[in-house]
């Protein structure tokens, strides 16, 4: 090993889930010149299945950031370097090779002008002077009115009104300039935006040329981006005499502006894969039952001004989970998983109770460990850190792995209803559709009732319909009556 390779160490992307293979690079919180420690975060990548932040394992001084924001990097590949000698010499002189691979727009800009702070860190002191910067870019202002070095100047068009005198030639540089910044000159062209602008209008499917900037300096603002969205106005055309049929026969209005796109990319790439898989591979059955929970939801009442559940989460959704796991302790075969290469049927003593939660970054079904073994109170508080995870976007890949059954919480967005799909490797998953008041005939008179419809979906290959519905009239008899949570608990 040289002295150089011992100098400037790369970061490789690491392998953050099970066997993920790429994730995506959504934020940087370093920059060429920024000092980083030993277990400092230096970015945040999306994977499969969740956001995930990164800390790099050594110390030293950032000498290149290769991938800009929105990129998709596989495993294994270099996404950042580290000079860990940084008084040793110009960093830029060593490790720069002649023939480096282009460095994505992206971060080139940001590491020449980053937005809304100097190029080091706050409280990691300034940057090393001996570290090589790259050229500032020409601004767009300047573009327009002098042609860039080495590039020569288009010809006025013949029709033009005669011009103003000519403005003075710049100065000639002290230092004759490299190839390498004449190949850089010859994008002056190029439209100033930052990094999250230009990320916009690509998720937009805007052209950044065609964009008319406002900002400072001509400089590409999000509301430049959102303005070129919006429909030309129409050119007014003279009027000319037409029959009253023709005008009635408008043109069809034309998409261009109405309509996004978005990559698929990340969590929702990941959940659209995996219903893909599950809907065609396992053969799903859906049951439906409709239950009085007024009696359940009293309990939940009660529970509130528990002293022992103080500081919980209490909800209806805590006792369907208790008494999902009452049933599969009942019905214990529905808890298993179907082995294609190996053709085996898999029955499971322990059970990982997933919740699939929305978020801003997709549908995530985190699971809770174990949750068969858990007291009331003990199951609450696993409940309740999950959906606070969740939301917050710190779910890791491990709390997304190894799930067994699942549970849908439909009844929040006010549905009754639906047929679920199964998440790959289960073998049940329960919709907990919304509790209403309805008229109900309780003891031979019809009253009003709180009501609910429960579904759930098995996989048929293992779960025949007399193990599904057996488990699906349990779930709702502990619902009916929650006094079941002791006698059969």
């Amino acid at each position: 090993m040289t002295a150089t390779d011992q100098r400037f160490r790369e970061f490789k992307m690491p392998d953050v889930g099970e066997g993920l293979t790429e994730a995506e690079i959504l934020k940087w919180y370093v920059a060429p010149g920024d000092r980083v420690a030993d277990g400092q975060v230096v970015c945040e990548v999306e994977t499969a299945k969740a956001a995930v932040e990164l800390p790099i394992p050594f110390d030293g001084v950032v000498h290149e950031v290769r991938f800009g924001e929105g990129a998709t990097v596989d495993v294994g590949t270099a996404i950042i370097s580290v000079d860990t000698q940084p008084g040793a010499g110009d960093a830029g002189a060593v490790s720069e090779p002649a023939a480096a691979p282009a460095e994505p727009a992206e971060v080139a800009e940001a590491a020449a002008e980053p937005e809304g702070r100097q190029a080091n860190l706050v409280g990691y002191g300034a940057a090393p002077s001996s570290t090589k910067r790259r050229p500032r870019k020409p601004r767009s202002g300047a573009a327009e009115t002098a042609p860039a070095q080495g590039v020569p100047a288009q010809p006025a068009p013949a029709a033009a009104a005669p011009a103003a005198p000519a403005p003075a030639p710049a100065p000639a540089p002290a230092v004759a300039p490299s190839q390498a910044e004449l190949n850089g000159h010859a994008k002056a062209a190029r439209p100033l935006a930052k990094p999250p602008v230009r990320k916009l209008a690509k998720d937009l499917g805007i052209d950044l040329a065609t964009v008319t900037p406002t900002g400072p300096d001509g400089t590409i603002t999000r509301e430049d981006v959102h303005a070129a969205t919006a429909p030309a106005p129409a050119a007014v055309a003279e009027p000319v005499a037409e029959p009253a049929a023709a005008v009635a026969e408008a043109a069809p209005a034309s998409a261009v502006g109405r309509e996004r796109r978005v990559p698929i990319k990340g969590v929702r790439k990941a959940t659209a894969q995996a219903m893909v898989s599950s809907a065609f591979t396992a053969p799903h059955v859906t049951e439906f039952i409709t239950v009085d929970v007024t009696r359940t939801m009293k309990l939940v009442a009660d529970l509130k001004q528990d002293p022992d559940m103080a500081g919980l989460r209490v909800n209806p959704l805590l006792l369907v989970a208790k008494a999902f796991l009452v049933a599969i302790r009942r019905n214990p075969d529905i808890n298993a998983s179907w082995d294609e290469a190996a053709q085996e049927i898999v029955y499971k003593d322990y059970v990982n109770l997933g919740i699939a939660a929305a978020t801003p970054r997709g549908l995530i079904v985190p699971n809770i460990k174990d949750a068969g073994s858990l007291t009331l109170p003990e199951l609450a508080s696993a409940l309740g850190e999950l959906v606070s995870i969740a939301r917050e976007g710190r779910t890791s890949p491990a709390a997304m792995s190894g799930g067994t059954v699942t549970i849908t919480n439909v009844g929040v967005f006010g549905i009754d209803a639906g047929t679920p799909i199964l998440n790959p490797g289960e073998s049940a998953i329960l919709a907990f559709g919304a509790v209403k008041l309805q008229p109900w005939v309780h003891k031979g008179k019809v009253k009003p009732r709180q009501v609910t419809t429960l579904a759930l979906s098995f996989d048929h290959r293992m779960v025949d319909g007399e193990l599904g519905s057996k488990v699906l009239a349990d779930i709702a008899a502990v619902l009916e009556q929650p006094k079941r949570l002791i006698t059969w608990g």
